[in-house]
């Protein structure tokens, strides 16, 4: 497919011509790609069918966890420590690489969760989270009333402690990531079609509150959303979105749209070198070679 370029600058980052190769098909709906470097493979979950899958290049798909209580964004630290947004059980959970699993957030203020969807660790340790409604919805989740009247990200210290607020204003927040010297946190809002930028301050808490980018389509799902978020190792920003994976330099510049042939959900980067982008997206899982690797989070090095 053509990569849609608004800028020729795009094709520093990807070849003209780069293949989108499809690796699997037959899904339900694809989330939370997490790419394992020991094992050279991708895990990610089918979501409405409650199946966490693996993708290996030598033994194709094979099933990690069924049921899987309708994963969604996936993690590592820099232990190896897995973290997982569960949207049935509206938690965060913590699998341990001997698979010891440890629910690390459930509640905020006595109230349970609405349903963790995305998730990020900072180098000491600190996890942030988005916490959107749509694991309480048909399909994607377990339907239910909502406990908490909010829709926030939240942050868990380095070593564990109480679960934090961070922001509680957003209408869907969902991806989020943060810049390559981590002071800066970006997070979309989906149905607002936008990303909003926070300082990320010395005790972990966030500030200066204020727009990065606007109009990632129109916040409708069946036309593309903004969903999944990462960043390279240029601190350019990749984001879902209408027609495939958008692409925004760190000072805001749209230069164009990496096209999935089908609505894209999330991304992660991978591979031997981390210079493969991988897309989940409705029901397949896809592949496009990068003249860029991802920016190297703990788990990466």
């Amino acid at each position: 497919m053509t990569i849609e370029a608004n800028s020729p600058a795009i094709f520093d980052l990807v070849a003209e011509d780069a293949e989108v190769e499809q690796l699997a098909t037959g899904f339900t709906f694809t989330e939370g790609p997490i790419w394992n470097k020991e094992g050279q493979h991708l895990d990610f979950s089918d979501m409405p069918a409650n199946i966490r899958r693996r993708w290996t290049a030598e033994g194709g798909i094979v099933e990690l966890r069924n049921p899987s209580n309708k994963c969604n964004g996936m993690t590592f630290d820099a232990e190896g420590n897995l973290y997982v947004c569960e949207h049935e059980t509206s938690s965060l959970i913590r699998e341990a690489p001997d698979g010891t699993r440890t629910t690390v957030a459930s509640h905020y203020n006595g109230k349970e969760l609405n349903s963790p969807n995305d998730v990020v660790v900072k180098s000491d340790g600190a996890v942030y989270f988005s916490d959107p409604t749509y694991g309480r919805m048909p399909v994607f989740g377990l339907e239910r009333e909502q406990d908490l009247d909010f829709q926030g990200v939240y942050r868990i210290p380095p070593g564990g402690g109480d679960l934090e607020l961070m922001i509680d204003d957003f209408e869907q927040p969902n991806g989020l990531c943060f810049s390559r010297d981590e002071s800066l946190l970006y997070i979309n809002d989906t149905p607002r079609a936008h990303i909003r930028l926070f300082d990320v301050n010395a005790d972990g808490s966030l500030s200066n509150d204020r727009m990065f980018f606007e109009n990632i389509g129109t916040g409708e799902l069946e036309a593309g959303i903004p969903d999944g978020m990462k960043l390279d190792e240029r601190g350019n920003i990749y984001v879902t979105g209408p027609r495939g994976m958008w692409v925004i330099t760190s000072e805001g510049e749209y230069l164009g749209i990496i096209p999935m042939p089908e609505h894209a959900g999330n991304l992660n980067w991978g591979g031997p070198n981390w210079d493969e982008l991988y897309c989940c997206c409705a029901t397949s899982l896809y592949r496009v070679k990068m003249k860029v690797a991802g920016n190297k989070l703990g788990y990466m090095d």
